[in-house]
């Protein structure tokens, strides 16, 4: 039955926005009045009554999963959609209805409301029709989209869309974070203010960890909240305390503190506490600014800026201590003031050209081991400044660019760090008439390094220019393929401190001839009931090219690259421009392949080959590089795929004259579909060099601990060469990881230190320990991600 209301037109009531419409439905049915829970009660699952398809993305150590039913309801009733809710009529039911004419409406047992997106539904409601104000009583339940609330009791004024709950709980499924509060209100379409509040992303019989505060107010329309007096709680004791905080609740940005870090210092002996804060300053350019005192040290400051443009994104990152008390300590005479720079830019102009830039520097050669902590550098001997441009079409490139470097390790000799080019000029092209091909490809470049402590060859520097135009015919068919080639090595050298020859000016032209050819057969077959495809791929690579004395000529960018099946294929021996390989040889190599036909991948790959030489090899470099041997030793490789999980690559050289293995690696890496098991093998040989093993895992005892361990073990030296040992507790909603870690150090000894991380889920984490995992055990990473999702990360 729906019945019309009048509001009385006494001039101290508010006057309607808009029409309004009760719908009173009366049920006869009798129903028990429910009992209250909260929010996150109401949809939490337990994992056995959870459908396959969430199981199968839920880790092991969660107890269950919010699940949100269907229904027809709206938005958030807390946040809305930013409609105008106020302007459209009410609908309400009920089990019974009394109804006073044009004053007063009650409706008991088995409650429903809605206007518009907002909906609730409760025991008891009373409608004042003069005012427009609804009482309605708990327990009360609110649902919108991604969102539940519930309260002992709810007063929700139908013109203004003003909202209040006592003793409210709410749900965010998405977030799967859960609150409550002793008072709840939402007094505009966008603003809502919470007293007392308490929310957490652990599950409903769980209070590892929360965050209190006695106010908080949500902004839709800015996008943040603030909080004052705020506390992370820890199985409901207080372990930390801000007397206020802002932070985003959607995907903009705001100016604000992030979450502290902390963790062990580098020092091996203190503590580091870290309280970064966020610039928004335009939304195309953003700062962080991160003081943190470091104990033994001093006060160390971090900053990063980034900029986006039309063209790309752009980083600076500085770190700075003014006076740092551990360096200055272990190193007399030195200042404590150290400082470290790090700058990234990328650009695309379109119509395929790209630019970029990289620089590093640092104060001293160690302040990457003693301090970095957010500089994006990795290089152990030298950083390196690169700047240029590069152009891209479908049969050329082009590429310019200036390339520098800061050597950072006290061993390098002046003889033995790299030139700096100033510039270098990259052109490439190609083109096509049938079977005819034609290439080319150039480089110009000026090498320069302070050679005044150096004499005879190491002294010079100079312009190189390098011209390599290459003729083939490429014969390809299904079963195989045949193509003979040939290309003129030209370089010309204009070089300065430079006495060998008499003239400083001077080049070299050697002509280079290949024929590679190769042959495909394949078989289909099955194996485990699994239908592959096999191939055999015969390959025969001849190459010549004559000898030309090159000793005289400096080594600015060249070197002698390390034998293995790729290197079997490729015309010259030396890396650079500054040597050309004399050549008379043969390779001869197979290879074979299974690939799964059901799904087309690769499931095994193996090949093996040898270099046969009918001359002497004479060109050197640094005493390296030539040799007398007819054969070269057998090089292979092998890899195997046999589940999407397990892979295994082997590689490696023996020596069939003296029946012994001269190089060999070998990796194996496994990991469960999960991620929760992870394990890595690794054994690398060089009989003349050195010999490694090398064993990691990450091994689950139960659904919330886990094992992690790595060992390097060299067999040279016989000792430990690094280990990696600690455990992992992780819960649905927190995880904690305490490792020991051993390394070496500069001077080749053994040092050790304690590492640690907590993460909060849907709050960051502290701590270091995560990274250093992630770089010892291949998956880890990836295991953390699907443990605590994006919202894992830690600040």
């Amino acid at each position: 039955m729906i019945v019309p209301l009048h509001r009385s037109s006494k001039s101290h009531l508010r006057n309607s926005s808009g029409p309004l419409w009760i719908g009173i439905a009366a049920v006869l049915a009798s129903s028990s009045q429910a009992q209250a829970q909260s929010a996150a009660e109401i949809d939490w699952r337990p994992r056995s009554e959870l459908p396959e398809s969430r199981l199968a993305t839920l880790p092991p150590a969660c107890s269950g999963a919010y699940v949100q039913p269907d229904f027809g309801g709206g938005a958030s009733p807390l946040l809305g959609t930013g409609t105008n809710n106020t302007d459209l009529p009410i609908q309400a039911s009920g089990l019974n209805a009394r109804y006073e004419m044009d004053t007063r409406m009650t409706l008991e047992g088995n409650v429903k409301l809605r206007q518009g997106t907002f909906s609730a539904s409760g025991s008891r409601a009373e409608y004042d029709q003069s005012t427009g104000e609804m009482t309605l009583n708990g327990p009360m339940v609110s649902r919108g989209q991604g969102f539940l609330l519930t309260g002992d009791k709810a007063h929700y004024d139908a013109n203004s869309g003003e909202l209040q709950v006592n003793s409210a709980t709410f749900l965010i499924h998405q977030a799967e974070m859960r609150g409550s509060a002793d008072f709840l209100s939402r007094p505009s379409e966008n603003i809502v203010d919470i007293r007392d509040g308490r929310l957490t992303t652990c599950s409903p019989e769980s209070n590892a960890w929360a965050i209190v505060a006695s106010d908080i107010e949500l902004d839709r329309a800015e996008g943040f909240g603030s909080a004052t007096h705020v506390r992370l709680e820890v199985e409901d004791i207080p372990v930390f305390y801000w007397p206020y905080i802002t932070f985003p609740i959607d995907n903009r940005r705001k100016t604000g503190f992030l979450y502290p870090t902390f963790g062990t210092s580098n020092t091996g002996s203190g503590m580091f506490l870290s309280v970064p804060y966020y610039l928004n300053l335009a939304p195309n350019y953003d700062a962080t600014l991160t003081p943190q005192y470091i104990n033994g040290r001093g006060l160390f400051t971090e900053a990063e800026g980034r900029y986006l443009s039309q063209y790309g994104q752009s980083v600076l990152q500085l770190g700075y201590i003014g006076n740092d008390q551990y360096f200055r300590d272990e190193n007399p005479g030195e200042g404590g003031e150290r400082w470290g720079l790090d700058f990234t830019s990328r650009a695309n102009f379109g119509a395929g050209w790209n630019g970029y830039a990289d620089y590093s520097v640092v104060s001293d050669n160690d302040y990457l081991s003693d301090l970095n902590r957010s500089l994006d550098i990795n290089e152990a001997t030298h950083l390196t400044r690169r700047a240029g441009v590069r152009y891209n079409s479908r049969n050329q490139y082009f590429e310019s660019y200036v390339y520098g470097y800061q050597t950072i390790k006290d061993s390098i000799s002046d003889a033995q760090k790299p030139y700096a080019q100033l510039p270098e000029i990259l052109y490439g092209a190609d083109t096509e008439w049938g079977v005819a091909q034609a290439a080319v490809e150039s480089q110009y470049t000026y090498f320069y390094r302070d050679n005044g402590n150096l004499t005879g060859i190491d002294r010079a520097n100079g312009h190189r220019l390098r011209v390599a135009p290459e003729l083939a015919l490429d014969f390809r068919e299904v079963w195989g393929y045949s193509r003979p080639s040939v290309t003129l090595d030209f370089t010309e050298y204009q070089l300065e401190d430079y006495n060998l020859r008499d003239d400083d000016r001077f080049s070299r032209s050697i002509p280079i001839y290949e024929w590679d050819n190769g042959l495909y057969f394949d078989r289909r077959d099955t194996l485990f009931d699994i239908p592959y495809n096999q191939t055999l791929e015969p390959r025969l690579y001849y190459v010549y090219s004559d000898y030309e004395d090159q000793s005289t000529i400096p080594d600015f960018d060249s070197g002698l690259k390390d034998f293995s099946f790729d290197s079997l294929f490729s015309p010259n021996r030396f890396s650079g421009g500054d040597r050309v390989a004399d050549n008379n040889r043969l390779t001869a190599a197979v290879t074979t392949r299974f690939n799964d036909l059901n799904t087309g991948l690769e499931r095994a790959r193996f090949s093996i080959g040898q270099v046969y030489y009918y001359d002497d090899r004479r060109v050197s470099l640094n005493g390296q590089g030539a040799d007398t041997r007819s054969d070269s030793p057998l090089a292979g490789e092998a890899v195997v795929r046999p589940t999407e999980t397990l892979d295994l690559r082997v590689s490696g050289l023996w020596d069939p004259r003296e029946q012994r293995t001269e190089e060999g690696r070998s990796q194996l890496v496994y990991h469960s579909p999960d991620y929760r098991y992870l394990a890595t093998f690794g054994h690398t040989y060089d009989r003349d060099d050195f010999e490694q093993m090398d064993i990691g895992a990450v091994f689950p005892v139960t659904d919330n601990i886990s094992l992690i361990g790595r060992w390097l073990y060299d067999a040279e030296s016989d000792r430990t060469a690094g280990s990696l040992a600690g455990f992992e507790y992780t819960d649905c909603c927190w995880s904690f990881q305490l490792v020991s870690q051993s390394y070496l150090t500069s001077d080749r000894e053994l040092d050790h230190r304690i590492l640690f991380q907590i993460q909060l889920k849907g709050l960051g984490g502290s701590g270091g320990s995560s990274e250093r995992i992630s770089d010892a055990i291949y998956g880890f990473s990836e295991r953390e991600k699907r443990i605590f999702g994006q919202n894992g990360s830690t600040y």
